[in-house]
């Protein structure tokens, strides 16, 4: 194979027998309806952004009346390629090969551009090239407009290079590239359940542990409350106000005053700081002293238990380990010398997926203080509190350990990934028959992506 400089920043160096084109040659931009305007009865698919997928799925399932339909809205079919043009789908590869519309036509967002190829360009073909991701990345450095709002203008993808082998190659390289990309991608949904069951499992285990024990030989008997069944005879149990210093929702200090947020170190957490793990480690922002001073701060102790009370991510549970502060949406939980602050902690995840279900139901789910206070809890002693605690960090550690070796898995089979598709569709890597046979065998309902 002999590879010579395309000059081109992105493409670097391609086959020899490819010749160069643009996109403006092979492909119509923003094309009109093929088969004449549709009726007014006619139904037609509406697919906004948040329907089309990063790896190029469409969901068709919406449709409306033509007559009803935006009219600003942008029109695509079958055949045609979409591609986001707004920062961040753009950099983020949402676009598709349109192959599989319930009706003539289909209208989506405005922040598509949309291709429909000639004669001289297979449409999943031309689909890769623009998903590539090196493209992508160039693309993204030649966006115009402000800020947030930045844009692949139409020029800027009309002019783009092609390098393009006949039409049966580009077929061929579709073919190997959409069994390939598939068997990845089940590759990497399969790890991302792996993920999903270890959390799961590792819940579990926290549930069993803080309300039962760890000493399967014990006496139990069981509590009015549903989820704190067969609890041991000797533990104690009651409404969590019975066994806290304080249960307080934090403040944010006024943004007006710039001095609160200046040279801050006070950490202060809100709901986006929560990342899964039992102890807190990012707060959103680090908050002057001078807003503790004037009273426009509200601090609590390391092992305050930090517990979202409204919003999307309610009930989620956190700790901190130095003193440190919270907005309004969180509410702090002080133990008092009944609890070790951890096994509180621990305890308190078991109301991570019942919160959501029992909180009162505005415009945003709530759960406030004082029902915060009513929560049932079990008091195990303190050396039992302690026990439970070493042996749930040790599972948490081992759970976390095989997680970050399967994300490590996963970020490699997604690189990869990236990396093929450059290849393939560049010609640095030529896909024969065989290839597209071997892929197909390995992932045979591949074969249906192209029908």
């Amino acid at each position: 194979m002999n590879l010579v400089s395309a000059n081109e920043p992105w493409l670097d160096r391609v086959p020899s027998d490819w010749p160069p084109s643009r996109i403006r040659n092979v492909a119509q931009l923003s094309p009109g309806y093929s088969d004449g305007v549709p009726g007014l009865d006619e139904p037609c698919t509406v697919v906004p952004m948040e329907l089309v997928s990063e790896f190029g799925a469409i969901d068709t399932s919406s449709q409306q009346r033509a007559e009803d339909i935006n009219g600003g809205l942008t029109l695509f079919e079958n055949g045609d390629v979409i591609f986001a043009k707004i920062t961040p789908c753009m950099e983020n590869g949402k676009g598709a090969h349109v192959s599989a519309l319930p009706t003539r036509y289909a209208f989506g967002s405005t922040e598509f551009h949309v291709l429909r190829p000639n004669h001289g360009v297979d449409g999943k073909f031309l689909y890769y090239y623009t998903f590539n991701p090196v493209y992508r990345a160039y693309a993204a450095e030649n966006m115009s407009g402000a800020a947030g709002q930045k844009r692949v203008s139409s020029r800027f993808l009309k002019d783009t290079r092609l390098v393009l082998p006949d039409i049966s190659e580009q077929k061929r390289i579709a073919a190997y590239l959409d069994a390939s990309c598939a068997a990845i991608d089940a590759a990497v949904a399969a790890k991302r359940r792996q993920i999903e069951v270890l959390k799961t499992l590792l819940a579990s285990l926290i549930t069993q542990s803080v309300v039962h024990g760890l000493n399967q030989n014990t006496v139990c008997g069981n509590l009015m409350w549903a989820w704190l069944q067969g609890v041991p005879k000797h533990w104690r149990y009651g409404h969590l106000k019975r066994f806290t210093k304080r249960i307080q929702t934090g403040v944010t200090p006024p943004t007006a005053n710039p001095e609160y947020y200046e040279a801050g170190a006070i950490p202060w957490f809100a709901p986006g700081s929560y990342d899964g793990d039992l102890e807190l480690h990012s707060p959103r922002k680090l908050i002057n002293e001078v807003a503790l001073h004037d009273g426009a701060l509200r601090m609590f102790p390391s092992g305050t238990i930090f517990f979202i009370g409204i919003g999307a991510t309610i009930g989620k549970v956190g700790m901190i380990s130095a003193p440190a502060s919270c907005n309004q949406q969180i509410i702090g939980i002080v133990a008092n010398h009944d609890f070790l602050p951890k096994y509180l902690a621990y305890q308190m995840k078991i109301y991570e997926n019942i919160i959501p279900g029992i909180a009162t139901a505005t415009t945003l789910p709530i759960f406030d203080q004082v029902k915060t206070g009513y929560l049932p809890v079990v008091v195990p002693p303190k050396q039992e509190q302690q026990t439970i605690c070493e042996y749930l960090d040790a599972k948490t550690a081992d759970s976390n350990l095989t997680v970050v070796t399967i994300e490590s898995q996963i970020k490699t089979l997604t690189a990869y990934r990236k990396s093929l598709i450059h290849e393939c569709v560049t010609g640095q890597r030529r896909v024969s028959d065989e290839d597209v046979k071997r892929a197909e065998a390995q992932w045979p309902s591949a074969r249906n992506l192209r029908n």
